[in-house]
């Protein structure tokens, strides 16, 4: 039931991505051209995320455990610190950049957009990176 939940609820993310323009990396470039011609309609999409995420996330706040049994995971940590800086840098450029993020740069390589499979390759090399950097710190 568990992996069927996931399977349901990452494709309804994936539909409203694409629904929504945001793996059009045209769209999301012209979103954050705000100096040229900029096209405000994904903030418009953000908000709605936001406003539809707000009463889900305020009822699990008050839950110890998930809708399917599980141990409730939120995130305890509050404060900013260099590492969640640098890394929300780190996307906001690459994002800026490419014109795509994690989700929706996997259902654009499925269009065969190669910019998408170069940009998917570098993701999974930097997870990569990250990962034996956090295992070099945790010695």
């Amino acid at each position: 039931m568990v992996r069927l939940s996931a399977f349901v609820c990452g494709l309804l993310f994936g539909l409203g991505l694409l629904l929504a323009g945001m793996a059009d990396p045209g769209k999301v470039l012209a979103f954050l051209d705000l100096a040229g011609n900029w096209d405000p309609s994904l903030a418009l999409v953000m908000a709605g995320a936001i406003g539809v995420a707000a009463l889900p996330l305020s009822l699990a706040r008050r839950r110890a455990k998930a809708l399917l049994g599980g141990a409730m995971q939120l995130p305890a940590r509050r404060d900013l610190d260099a590492r969640l800086i640098g890394g929300s840098l780190l996307f906001g450029v690459g994002w800026g950049i490419a014109g795509i993020c994690p989700g929706p740069a996997l259902a654009v390589l499925l269009t065969g957009y190669w910019q998408a499979a170069l940009f998917v390759a570098a993701m999974l090399a930097g997870m990569l990176i990250f990962t034996a950097l956090e295992g070099r710190r945790g010695r």
